[in-house]
């Protein structure tokens, strides 16, 4: 492969490269390496991600004393923090499943203030000296007196939170999360912004960085609703390439927020949050289609998936089909799809942004989808193979710090889903984090290494190379030697995951490993 600037200028046979190595600055002897695009991870909340690399990450805490050990020594070691951050606590692993109360983590930090998200950032539980930073929280939807706040009391808090860090950690942490992205191969990342989520001064600070600095492509998303020109002029302003990410149409299951046409199995009086009806969605959508501007939603419940496909048909109806398709307009997580749901969503052009690690967090018979909805229905989780055969384009991502960034995890992930008939091959899987992400952003000629691409690549410490269709139903076809489909390293569960030796963005080296 011969790279001119920032572009791929020729890929060929180890033969007729001979006669471009005179004329180059450089040639690089792979010995061996793999070689293959860059990873787009089409969901990634970069500054949160930072934030828990660099601060209190309660991931792997193993119940919840360790958890509150945890935060006591984090609060002990950082004494000049405004505001204490950390992420990742899961109740639902822990002995007697349940999270910590104020008080506990009163006493665990001293009295000082503390927002601490669930894994789904989509709930948190902070102390007393937080909550007081914050009037009338106790008045607002979603507020506890001791248990983890939701809905519009999550949200405040989280603003009082976040508006405690200073630009410089901010800067920090946002390096951090991009660096450690380009170590994993990792090339573009699409944030996932919006008012509910982070700020507009941590996404332009993010995109200035990232324009500044060598490293992973960063494209920006804002999640808010859409009512007229001038929230398409701030979109715009902002230097977002689209009105969408986190919009929440709904929440999550493991807050027991994601809304659900039938309630949860474990809270049979809890149905979840819709934030957004068919109707609302309609109108952003129809008013984007007309500006030209790409529209998302949050959607991970059965019933919110569903109103975002209704409102989605109906700015069809009012703007036209074709050009809603044009815009590729996306949904973020997509979870509890139907039959009824993945036709219109391969009938509208609806890019579904999902994340394999989910199911490999949550799902299988004992996970926190069963826990949450009954094994029946966790079984319909994520069916990636019936989105795929019905022609519903895929782009994948992470939602890290929801779950860690790991592109060959997440390919992974898609190919041994925990429920057989939704997995999809590793090629197919690999194409969906690779051109897939790009493709949801508009740009059909990236995530390839063909002459003309742009020369975002990685090269790999891999073991041996094979053409991987883990289920019989899925992609049979491609395991034909006569087909010509490339190899791809061999993702069986157990195995080593490839190790990024160099990661390449627009023909600069973003990373390379130390002494390899």
């Amino acid at each position: 492969m011969v790279v001119d600037g920032g572009t791929v200028a020729w890929v060929g046979s180890e033969g007729a490269a001979e006669s471009y190595a005179s004329g180059v600055d450089e040639v690089i002897d792979l010995a061996g390496a793999l070689v293959t695009p860059a990873f787009t991870d089409a969901h990634v909340h970069t500054t949160a991600t930072g934030l828990a690399l660099t601060g209190l990450d309660l991931a792997d805490a193993r119940d919840l004393a360790d958890a509150l050990a945890r935060v006591a020594g984090f609060a002990q070691a950082n004494p000049g923090h405004r505001v204490l951050l950390g992420h990742g606590w899961d109740e639902s692993r822990w002995p007697g499943q349940r999270p910590p109360t104020r008080a506990e983590l009163d006493a665990a930090t001293g009295g000082r203030p503390l927002y601490l998200t669930r894994a789904d950032v989509h709930s948190a539980v902070v102390t007393s000296a937080l909550l007081a930073r914050v009037p009338g929280v106790e008045a607002m939807p979603g507020h506890h007196p001791d248990g983890p706040l939701t809905r519009d009391a999550h949200h405040a808090v989280r603003r009082a939170a976040y508006a405690a860090v200073t630009p410089e950690q901010r800067a920090a942490a946002q390096r951090a999360a991009l660096a450690h992205a380009a170590s994993l191969g990792i090339g573009a990342v699409h944030e996932c912004a919006g008012p509910e989520i982070s700020s507009e001064d941590d996404l332009t600070a993010l995109l200035r960085l990232a324009a500044a600095e060598p490293g992973p492509h960063v494209y920006g998303y804002w999640a808010e609703a859409v009512t007229g020109a001038k929230d398409l002029e701030r979109i715009r302003d902002l230097g977002a390439v689209g009105a969408g990410g986190d919009l929440f149409v709904d929440g999550s299951i493991g807050s027991r927020t994601a809304c659900l046409h039938a309630p949860y199995t474990d809270a049979p009086a809890v149905g979840g949050t819709a934030y957004l009806d068919a109707a609302a969605i309609a109108d952003h959508v129809a008013l984007c289609t007309e500006a030209g501007v790409q529209a998302g939603f949050h959607a991970i419940g059965d019933a919110a998936v569903a109103a975002v496909a209704q409102g989605v048909r109906e700015a069809a109806r009012r703007v036209g089909l074709d050009r809603v398709r044009a815009l590729r307009h996306r949904v973020e997580h997509a979870e509890m799809m139907t039959e009824e749901t993945v036709a219109a969503f391969a009938e509208l052009g609806l890019v579904a942004s999902v994340q394999p690690a989910f199911d490999a967090a949550w799902g299988g018979e004992d996970g926190m989808y069963a826990q949450r909805l009954g094994a029946e229905r966790a079984r319909t989780l994520n069916p990636f193979a019936a989105m795929t055969r019905a022609g519903v384009p895929l782009a994948l991502g992470s939602d890290s710090p929801v779950t860690p960034l790991d592109p060959w995890g997440t390919v992974r992930a898609a190919a041994f889903h925990r429920t057989l008939e939704h997995r999809i091959s590793v090629r197919g899987a690999f194409n969906a984090h690779t051109r897939g992400g790009w493709r949801a952003v508009g740009r059909d000629e990236a995530g390839v290494l063909v002459p003309g691409a742009p020369a975002d690549y990685v090269l790999w410490q891999a073991g041996d190379l094979v053409v991987q269709a883990p289920d019989e139903r899925v992609a049979n076809w491609s395991t034909d030697p006569r087909s010509g489909t490339p190899g791809l390293p061999d993702l069986t569960p157990g195995l080593a995951l490839p190790k990024a030796l160099r990661t390449v963005v627009g023909g600069r080296t973003v990373f390379a490993r130390p002494n390899e």
